[in-house]
C-alpha cells in the first residue's frame, strides 16, 4: 500500500490519506465575510480527494488581518458565512476541513499582492498594526504599535473566540499560525521581539504567548488544535531550528495535536535556500521530538517524491499549496502513480484513466 495513501489521525480525527491541503491566502472576503470565491475555490478543493483541507489564514480581529479583504472570524456575521460554506461543501464531499486562525502583527494593513502588496494607511483602508516591539517589518513602513501586557491578553481571548466560532461553524481541525512573520512567530523571534517584560527576552518568555493562546484555545473546542511554525528566520540571530524544535515539545505537552512545519517570513534579511523539499529536513528534525503527526511542506510537488518523504521517515503528512492552486485534481494523479484509489464525487467517476479504472473508491 502508498504511505501517501494511507490512514493517520490527528487527535481523534482519521484521515483517509496523508495529503493536507495547507491553508492559502485568497485576499477575496468582504468585511472578512466568505463570499462566492470561496465557495467555489473550497468547493473544487473539497472535491480533490486529499485528507484534509485547512482553510486560509483567518484574522481573530479587524487588525489582525493581512489585508482588509481577509478572511476573519471576530463575528458571528463572518461565522454564519463560514457555516453556509461548510454545509455547501458538505453536500458532495465527506473530507475534514480545517481552518487557520490568525493575526497578522506589523506584517498587516497591507494591500493585495496584486495591487502591490504595500502598506495601506488609514486613509486608504488601513489600520494601525500591532505587534510585540515598536519594530517596523521593513525600513520603508512606519512602525508598529507595541502591545500592552493588557492588550496580549486581550488578543489571547481573541483567539479563544475565534475558536469556539470555527467550531460552531463546523470545521473539524484548527491550526494556529505561528509561522511566515506574523504576531505568533513575531513573539517568538529575537529580531522582531525586544520585549524586556515577561513576553521578551529568554526563551520561554517569547513562547510565553504561543504557549498561552495555544492553551486556552485547546481548553475551549473539542476538536483537535495544531499549529504551523517557521522552523527558522533564515536570518544570523533570528529564530532557528533548536528553539522551533524546544517549542515543539512545549506545544506537545500542552496538548497540540501536530505541527506543521514551514519556514522564514519574519524578516526580508532571510537567505533561503529553496529547492526540492528544502524544508522537509526542518519536519524531519520536529519529527525527532515529538510524537504527535508532523507535516511537511516546500515544493513538494511529484508523487513519489512525497511517497519518499513519508517512507523514509521524515514526516506524518504532505503539505501542498500552490501544487493544488496549479492543479486541484493532484490527489487524482498521484493515486494513479502510486497505485492507490482516491475519494471522488460520483459525479467524477466517469473520468477515470481507462488504463486505470479502479482509481476512484466506490466507482
Amino acid at each position: 500500500m502508498s504511505q501517501l495513501f494511507s490512514p493517520w489521525s490527528i487527535g481523534s480525527l482519521t484521515l483517509e490519506n496523508r495529503i493536507v491541503i495547507a491553508p492559502m491566502c485568497q485576499y477575496s472576503a468582504v468585511e472578512g465575510v466568505v463570499g462566492a470565491w470561496h465557495s467555489q475555490h473550497i468547493g473544487s478543493l473539497a472535491c480533490s480527494g486529499a485528507g484534509l483541507l485547512i482553510m486560509e489564514a483567518t484574522g481573530v480581529t479587524a487588525n489582525g488581518r493581512i489585508t482588509p479583504q481577509c478572511v476573519g472570524l471576530w463575528n458571528d456575521q463572518q461565522a454564519s458565512a463560514l457555516a453556509r460554506l461548510i454545509d455547501d461543501v458538505r453536500q458532495y464531499s465527506a473530507m475534514p476541513l480545517g481552518i487557520q486562525l490568525a493575526h497578522a502583527g506589523r506584517k498587516g494593513s497591507h494591500a493585495a499582492p496584486w495591487k502591490g502588496g504595500a502598506l495601506l494607511s488609514e486613509r486608504d483602508g488601513g489600520w494601525v498594526n500591532e505587534a510585540p516591539s515598536a519594530l517596523a517589518f521593513t525600513d520603508s513602513e512606519s512602525a508598529p504599535k507595541a502591545l500592552t501586557t493588557a492588550e496580549i491578553q486581550g488578543l489571547v481571548e481573541a483567539f479563544v473566540k475565534a475558536a469556539r466560532r470555527a467550531q460552531a461553524s463546523g470545521f473539524d481541525v484548527i491550526e494556529l499560525h505561528g509561522a511566515h512573520g506574523y504576531l505568533l512567530h513575531q513573539f517568538l523571534s529575537p529580531l522582531s521581539n525586544t520585549r524586556t517584560d515577561e513576553y521578551g527576552g529568554s526563551f520561554e518568555n517569547r513562547a510565553r504567548f504561543v504557549y498561552e493562546v495555544l492553551t486556552a484555545v485547546k481548553a475551549a473546542v473539542s476538536i483537535p488544535v495544531g499549529i504551523r511554525l517557521s522552523a527558522t528566520d533564515w536570518v544570523d540571530g533570528g529564530w532557528d531550528l533548536a528553539e522551533t524544535e524546544l517549542l515543539s515539545v512545549g506545544c506537545e505537552q500542552r496538548g497540540a495535536a501536530f505541527i506543521h512545519v514551514s519556514s522564514g517570513g519574519l524578516s526580508p534579511q532571510q537567505a533561503i535556500k529553496a529547492g526540492p523539499g528544502f524544508q522537509v529536513p526542518f519536519a524531519q528534525a520536529v519529527k525527532r521530538r515529538v510524537t504527535i503527526p508532523v507535516i511537511a511542506v516546500g515544493l513538494i510537488t511529484q508523487a513519489q517524491q512525497a511517497e519518499d518523504i513519508l517512507l523514509a521517515g521524515q514526516a506524518d503528512a504532505i503539505g501542498l499549496a500552490r501544487a493544488m492552486l496549479y492543479n486541484p485534481r493532484w490527489p487524482y494523479a498521484a493515486a494513479k502513480a502510486l497505485g492507490a484509489q482516491v475519494t471522488a464525487p460520483a459525479q467524477y467517476w466517469r473520468s477515470a484513466p481507462a488504463d486505470y479504472p479502479s482509481l476512484y473508491k466506490g466507482a
